[in-house]
């Protein structure tokens, strides 16, 4: 009589493990949906106000185009100018030096600091 309460016993064991073993799997796959739900993000908008296109003064015109733009690409192309010309400062990277074209945009100033950039920038746009 002792053996078969010992396999009773054993065989209560393996169920109850079982059954924890389940509990454990479905918290676990409840996580997992909770997660998979909020994946899902939505893909930002663009502001509408940095794609307005804005026309550059003559001076700016003369670096970026006198074609009216977005203030976004009115930056990237006065990037992409002071890059090709190898006007950033080698031993201040933020700084820029003024060529002729961009002497014009910076007010006179021959060298000014990639975050008053975007002020100046501001300046020669409607």
């Amino acid at each position: 009589m002792a053996k078969t309460a010992k396999k009773a016993a054993k065989k209560a064991a393996k169920k109850t493990a079982k059954k924890a073993v389940k509990k454990v799997a479905k918290k676990a796959a409840k996580k997992v949906a909770k997660k998979k739900a909020a994946a899902p993000k939505k893909k930002r908008k663009p502001n509408a106000a940095f794609m307005a296109p804005l026309t550059p003064s003559p001076a700016l015109a003369a670096v970026v185009g006198s074609k009216g733009l977005p203030r976004t690409q009115i930056i990237k192309k006065i990037w992409d100018y002071i890059k090709k010309n190898g006007l950033q400062d080698k031993k201040n990277r933020r700084a820029i030096n003024a060529d002729a074209k961009l002497k014009l945009v910076f007010g006179g100033k021959d060298q000014i600091t990639m975050f008053e950039l975007a002020k100046i920038v501001n300046k020669h746009v409607k």
